[in-house]
């Protein structure tokens, strides 16, 4: 993942870069990557998860 910076603005370029790496998910996935998880809990939190978006 690339962030061009412009004019020597590295935080203008670390905001970029943290909004693109939200869209993509990376830091649900670092989260979730964290500890090991059983099947079932998989199951139940994606059901969950499916649930909380029919809801919308």
């Amino acid at each position: 993942m690339q962030v061009l910076v412009r004019d020597n603005n590295v935080d203008q370029a670390l905001r970029a870069l943290k909004k693109k790496m939200q869209r993509e998910g990376i830091f649900r996935e670092m989260k979730m990557r964290g500890h090991y998880e059983k099947p079932s809990e998989k199951r139940a939190r994606e059901k969950a998860e499916a649930v909380r978006r029919a809801r919308k």
